[in-house]
């Protein structure tokens, strides 16, 4: 009878070991590097940057780039060009042409009549003109119009998503200033990586 309780026991003791190694184990190994954790993270969120980046800007950038410091009205204006971007079912790249194009234009912001400094009478975010065929001035001073008025226009020009940002957005602006939409690609970019999916 003493052999079999001193049996029992040792069995116990054996199955407590190894269930505490079992469960003791996994956890330990978390624990045990952190740091492999959060490299693993690190990498794919850089691969994930990379792709998303490729996409965004598949020609590379042309050029010195630009940077401005965005408020919160430029900012709202970033929402409002992406949402009528995904209303007129055109993809993250259309916007970068967008947002690189009102970057140019307006900085982002929906100009009104600037008397004396105005382009003609040129207004909103992509300085569109009423003269021009673009619409009334309360038209192209909607952010979401202003969109879709400068998005239409893009669709028609044949393979916009094959040129580089400055032909394409000129093809669709005609401004005396062709290759300056350029410069605000990489920012237009990160604009669209930061809000298209907020």
């Amino acid at each position: 009878m003493n052999t079999t309780i001193l049996r029992k026991s040792v069995l116990g003791i054996a199955g407590l070991a190894f269930a505490g190694g079992v469960f003791a184990g996994p956890v330990t190994e978390a624990h045990a590097n952190p740091v492999d954790a959060k490299a693993v993270a690190v990498m794919q969120a850089d691969k994930a940057d990379k792709a998303d980046k490729s996409k965004l800007i598949p020609h590379g950038v042309q050029g010195k780039q630009s940077r401005i410091d965005v408020g919160d009205e430029q900012t709202a204006n970033v929402k409002a060009i992406i949402a009528a971007t995904k209303k007129s079912g055109m993809d993250e790249r259309a916007a970068v042409v967008s947002i690189a194009t009102a970057l140019q234009e307006s900085k982002l912001e929906n100009l009104g009549h600037l008397g004396d400094r105005n382009d003609h009478d040129s207004l909103g975010l992509f300085q569109q003109r009423p003269s021009s065929g673009w619409g009334s001035p309360k038209q192209i001073t909607d952010p979401e119009y202003a969109t879709k008025a400068f998005l239409k226009g893009l669709k028609q020009v044949d393979g916009w998503q094959d040129m580089p940002l400055t032909e394409a957005a000129q093809t669709v602006q005609v401004s005396a200033y062709p290759d300056a939409y350029a410069q605000w690609e990489r920012q237009a970019a990160d604009l669209v990586a930061e809000h298209w999916n907020g």
